[in-house]
């Protein structure tokens, strides 16, 4: 196959950018996305260019780092794929592929395709975890969980937090995110001990980022990689509503 990319580069966080075309020739269906920039890769460092700078760790749909807007879709467009797992077998010869970083201001440009997703990590800082103690492993075996509740704990921990939803979104809201790991620790026991607190930080944290507004357009869920549903949304909004109100009735009892 041959191809045309037309790849944004910027050197650094104060560089404009701008778009540059590249070919991409001789290129193997099999190959993942990430291998054929590999191979463009080579063959700019050949010549003594720059090579394209880009994220990439575990290349198997598991760590989130590979963020790439291609074509103007996060990770590609196929379901439930990264676009490390995004295979050039979906493209035909010949075909013009524009790739991009996520668009964010959360989540700034560093250089080419690369953006800082720090604003994720600070937002878990915030509350994305158990900090009661909750015993040893054997304890927490010990402990029954719902098997509705242990499901759907089970599908928000799947989120593997790469931002393709922020991305995707025309208010580049984080909220699919936040609802994934507010949920799958509120659902289960060893959580529960915290969760007002939990929601009520992460939120006040995703807000600080500049995070914009859910407004349920569902683009989030039709590019999220693991398929995280549009319910965590409307359950973390329920826990945060509940939170709010119990907040406030504590620093009303409080003030009395």
């Amino acid at each position: 196959m041959n191809l045309t990319l037309r790849v944004w580069r910027q050197k650094d966080a104060n560089d404009p950018g701008k778009m540059v075309e590249y070919p991409a020739n001789n290129i193997i269906p099999d190959m993942s996305f990430l291998e054929m920039l590999d191979v463009v890769n080579e063959g700019l460092i050949a010549k003594g260019e720059d090579p394209i700078a880009f994220d990439s760790d575990c290349r198997e749909g598991i760590c989130g780092t590979c963020s790439l807007v291609i074509n103007g879709v996060a990770h590609g467009g196929q379901r439930g794929t990264t676009a490390c797992q995004l295979h050039m077998r979906f493209f035909k010869d010949g075909d013009t592929i524009t790739i991009e970083p996520w668009r964010a201001r959360a989540f700034p440009v560093l250089k080419d395709l690369v953006t800082d997703r720090g604003a994720f990590d600070r937002i878990v800082q915030a509350g994305g975890f158990v900090s009661v103690n909750t015993g040893g492993t054997p304890d927490g075996n010990a402990i029954p969980v719902g098997k509705v509740e242990s499901d759907l704990a089970m599908d928000a921990a799947a989120c593997i937090g790469c931002g393709a939803c922020v991305a995707a979104c025309k208010n580049a809201s984080a909220m699919l995110f936040v609802s994934a790991k507010v949920s799958h620790l509120s659902l289960l026991p060893q959580g529960k001990v915290e969760k007002n607190q939990r929601v009520l930080s992460m939120v006040k944290q995703m807000d600080k980022e500049g995070f914009g507004n859910c407004t349920v357009t569902g683009s989030c869920e039709a590019v999220c990689p693991k398929e995280i549903s549009l319910n965590f949304i409307a359950r973390m909004n329920r826990e945060y509503g509940m939170a709010t109100l119990k907040g406030a009735d504590i620093k009303g009892r409080s003030g009395d």
